[in-house]
């Protein structure tokens, strides 16, 4: 018989408050150790979300769009509609020769690069431990499903509000000064919350633990903004960073959830979000003092007519609306995707392997954001980023028809394929409309949609499975899916007039 510890943590892995979870098999998986990610470790700013905040784009002549607001060319910044990357505003001129490697060394050849790279994976690895540790944590101290899905939620909720407005904080006051204060409240909130579970406080204490720690410094947002001052003139560099940010994205999102479930089922119901606030906490502090690479902040000014400069709300940008909506479907296909895995896995009698199958969906998003990071970008990136959109609506709906274990795990890689030059090409195309005083808000806010759609997508993939079976289970990706292309398309089509009077 499963343990209790095990039972909870096979909870966790689908998502709180599914049905996806009440399975022998993926108990069996998360006793050894070996459960897979977790749509929970949306909560307190982690999880999938942790993927969801792409690179800087691989765009040429975006200097100019975030400026004024428009380009010489079209709002995807040259003339002729390309990127610049293959047409070269930026000096990047053709496809790249080399071993397979070059782009990424000739990356990391700017001082400072790897220092900021690595104290920031120390502060990014916790964002998809945080929501799995409260949810076993909760789930195990006070033996109810429904609080710790509660609590998490709330965490969800409260990060939704608090990233976008610490993103402008950024901006205007830069990294350090911000990062530094935010991450002590978030530790304030976590030990709160630590305490509460061990002296039996009463539940209402962990939401207000919940909301006080929900102040998490936006890391991979900083990072990406780094290597844009570092590469401000180099868009070949920039479309690397992008590319190597997504594949940092996936490494902690295999890794995060598996650790926290592994050290709340074998140490003790704190050891995951204990772990996981120290880490980020260190980790944070130790990318805050890489201050030769910290961008200048843009403090808020008045602009000769009276009005403040960069004070246009990013929502307002038609191309980051698009973006933004495509990414809350492209969250719903994830967190939903986790869960229909998890119960069709188990319907097959392989509950053990459910860790090992969605690890090929992430490894195959890692295979391919490698990979297009060492390819020259050509064409505009509006039409990249339906073309992506597109390619996974298209690789979801085959899963319904898998039928056994080593085609589900095939197709899952290949769904994962899809997904990596999708979210790069996305957040290049928000950063490059964007102004410099308002990026790290506008990539939070669209970092945001990706993480609700998370939450609300493991919430419909449990009811799907709950109510019309395993064999149904991808039915809610594929329809999110549809949707998320839907958005693209439609986004496109309302940003169009604007690219066209920016040629004219």
């Amino acid at each position: 018989m499963p343990t209790r510890a095990a039972r909870v943590a096979a909870r966790a892995a689908a998502g709180p408050g599914t049905a996806a979870v009440r399975t022998a098999g993926a108990s069996a998986a998360a006793a050894t150790g070996t459960a897979g990610a977790s749509a929970a470790g949306a909560g307190s700013g982690g999880g999938r979300g942790s993927r969801t905040v792409p690179a800087q784009g691989g765009d040429g002549g975006d200097r100019g769009a975030r400026g004024q607001g428009t380009a010489a060319g079209d709002r995807d910044g040259a003339p002729d509609g390309r990127d610049g990357v293959s047409g070269g505003r930026d000096g990047a001129a053709g496809p790249r020769r080399g071993s397979f490697l070059a782009p990424y060394r000739r990356l990391f050849a700017a001082p400072g690069s790897l220092a900021f790279t690595l104290t920031a994976l120390v502060a990014r690895l916790p964002g998809s431990m945080l929501g799995v540790s409260i949810v076993l944590m909760v789930a195990l101290t006070r033996d109810s499903y429904a609080l710790a899905g509660a609590v998490s939620a709330t965490g969800v909720a409260a990060t939704a509000v608090c990233s976008p407005l610490l993103g402008r904080l950024v901006d205007r006051y830069g990294q350090s000064r911000v990062a530094v204060p935010a991450v002590l409240v978030f530790a304030a909130g976590m030990a709160a919350m630590l305490l509460c579970v061990h002296h039996d406080a009463p539940a209402w204490t962990l939401f207000v633990c919940a909301v006080s720690s929900s102040a998490v410094p936006g890391v991979g947002a900083m990072t990406r903004a780094r290597w844009t001052e570092l590469y401000r003139d180099d868009a070949a560099a920039r479309h690397t960073a992008n590319s190597f940010e997504q594949v940092v994205d996936e490494l902690c999102f295999m890794v995060g959830p598996a650790l926290a479930m592994v050290l709340c089922t074998t140490v003790f119901p704190e050891a995951g979000l204990l772990t996981g606030a120290t880490l980020m906490v260190a980790g944070t502090l130790a990318f805050a003092a890489q201050r030769t690479t910290e961008p200048p902040p843009h403090p808020r000014t008045t602009a000769a007519d009276g009005t403040a400069a960069g004070a246009g709300a990013p929502l307002r940008i038609p191309e980051l609306r698009m973006v933004l909506v495509t990414f809350l479907a492209t969250g719903a296909l994830f967190g939903s995707m986790e869960v229909a895995t998890v119960a069709t896995v188990e319907s097959y009698g392989s509950g053990t392997a459910s860790s090992a199958v969605l690890a090929l969906q992430a490894a195959g998003s890692c295979v391919a954001g490698l990979v297009f990071g060492t390819l020259p970008v050509r064409g505009s990136a509006t039409a990249r980023f339906v073309t992506g959109a597109a390619a996974m609506a298209v690789a979801v709906p085959p899963l319904l028809l898998a039928g056994n274990l080593p085609v589900l795990a095939v197709l899952l890689l290949l769904a994962g394929m899809a997904t990596a030059p999708t979210m790069i090409t996305g957040m290049s195309l928000v950063q490059r409309v964007l102004p410099p005083a308002r990026l790290n808000e506008g990539i939070t806010t669209v970092y945001t949609g990706l993480l609700v759609g998370i939450s609300a997508g493991a919430a419909a993939g449990g009811w799907t499975v709950e109510h019309l079976g395993a064999d149904a289970g991808y039915a809610a990706p594929a329809v999110a899916g549809a949707l998320a292309l839907a958005a693209a398309v439609g986004g496109a089509r309302r940003t169009a007039p604007r690219a066209g009077r920016a040629r004219g």
